[in-house]
């Protein structure tokens, strides 16, 4: 995957992720539970994107950038 590939898959997972908010009130426990998962890949996909501009800019290869696990992303301090 690609960067583009990558700016692609968030631009759909947001416009997914607007749609639900957009029905927020009215969402079911199912839609709630899509939600958290929906954050969950945009932070993966976030991650990703991030690894392979800094292994760029740093003269790497960015396709030896590779997803890392929910876990460890949504296990990152701010």
């Amino acid at each position: 995957m690609d960067n583009q590939d990558l700016l692609e898959r968030i631009q759909s997972l947001v416009e997914e992720e607007h749609r639900l908010r957009d029905a927020a009130g009215t969402g079911t426990g199912d839609e709630t539970a899509r939600l958290a998962h929906l954050e969950a890949q945009l932070d993966q996909c976030w991650d990703l994107l991030r690894q392979r501009r800094a292994k760029k800019d740093a003269g790497g290869n960015p396709d030896d950038a590779s997803a890392r696990s929910v876990n460890e992303v949504e296990g990152y301090r701010q």
